[in-house]
């Protein structure tokens, strides 16, 4: 059965309202809350909720008590300079991502020059000398950093040229960032399958994930686990080399002896790696482990079985950064921190714990 979505009356009208925008609809601000209601049919309370998620998405700008949010326009050039952008990823395969496809080309469309770092960070071992002798080589009037550590966001943070963290430690600090809000996510996952019957879940997230410190969807996600009656274990948030050997044999400790029923993976790329492992092993899913993915991938509309996985909008978070890089390009300070909405989308690969 194909897995869907249930969105609220809110997130339905700031949906719309979303289009509208982009498609050129209104080009300055947009119209009152009331002449929105009336003309949609809903409650004046609903579109105030819509029209609040799409500031917090960046799409409008409020101006202040009974004022019309004005419309933040991505491809607007007023005014503004072009700028050499340099984005900073972990894994050159980064690049590919859609998401990341369609912001190196807005960004182009917009006028400024993207210059792809050929040295993810991860060649670096994360060294903070080696990182910064990096983006001293490295020709560009502002950095786009991806899934950032806490001490490398820090530093850029400090750093004089302007920096977007996208995804990553963030929290906290004064830089501006973005990503999908996902410990909420994370966490009806876990509920999910505890409901289902498991009881050894293991979360597989990369080392600056666990350390020195679990993130927030971590800890959402063990703090699911004691709320069922689990003391959080190494078994559930295990330590793991990361590299392809290190991940597998993480994957054939875990299986040796007290199988895990459910595994919930992050990233796309270790989703992969895990569906071979199992097959290779002839683990069945669901009827012997369960998976979750903790993103979407568009691979999965071409899946027959569907996958269960955290859901979250690109499109966004693609056009919070434009407008951050068109804020600064026009010497606008702009270190806003937002989220976008992520929601739990259950699929065919869970299912409940069969006992033998």
């Amino acid at each position: 059965m194909q897995a869907f979505q249930l969105q609220s009356a809110v997130e339905q009208v700031a949906e719309y309202l979303s289009k509208s925008i982009i498609a050129g609809e209104w080009l300055d601000e947009m119209p009152g809350v009331q002449s929105l209601a009336a003309r949609l049919g809903v409650n004046h309370k609903t579109v105030d909720g819509a029209m609040a998620l799409l500031e917090r998405q960046g799409l409008i700008e409020g101006q202040g008590p009974r004022r019309r949010k004005t419309i933040v326009a991505y491809h607007q050039q007023t005014h503004r300079r072009s700028l050499t952008i340099a984005i900073l990823t972990s894994d050159l395969v980064d690049f590919r991502l859609d998401y990341m496809v369609e912001l190196q080309h807005e960004l182009a469309a917009a006028g400024h020059t993207v210059r792809q770092v050929n040295h993810p960070y991860t060649e670096l071992s994360l060294d903070l000398r080696r990182i910064a002798r990096l983006v001293k080589q490295t020709e560009a009037d502002a950095w786009i950093i991806l899934a950032g550590t806490r001490e490398m966001l820090e530093w850029f943070s400090g750093h004089h040229a302007p920096a977007f963290a996208l995804f990553g430690r963030r929290r906290g600090l004064t830089i501006a960032s973005t990503g999908p809000n996902k410990p909420p996510a994370l966490a009806a996952a876990t509920r999910t399958l505890l409901e289902l019957g498991h009881r050894r879940i293991s979360l597989l997230a990369r080392k600056r994930r666990r350390l020195p410190e679990p993130g927030a969807p971590e800890v959402a996600f063990l703090e699911a686990l004691a709320a069922g009656g689990i003391e959080p274990s190494p078994f559930h948030l295990p330590d793991w080399e990361e590299t392809v050997e290190g991940y597998h044999h993480c994957l054939e400790t875990l299986f040796r002896y007290t199988p895990p029923t459910a595994l919930i993976i992050d990233e796309m790329p270790f989703f992969i790696a895990t569906m071979q492992f199992l097959s290779d092993h002839q683990w069945r899913v669901p009827q012997d482990v369960s998976l979750i993915c903790t993103d979407s991938d568009p691979a999965f509309d071409w899946c027959r079985t569907s996958i269960a996985h955290l859901h979250w909008k690109s499109r966004p978070i693609v056009l919070r950064i434009v407008r951050w890089v068109k804020n600064i390009s026009q010497q606008k300070k702009d270190v806003k921190q937002s989220s976008t909405p992520c929601h739990f989308i259950p699929g065919a690969t869970i299912g409940p714990v069969i006992k033998p």
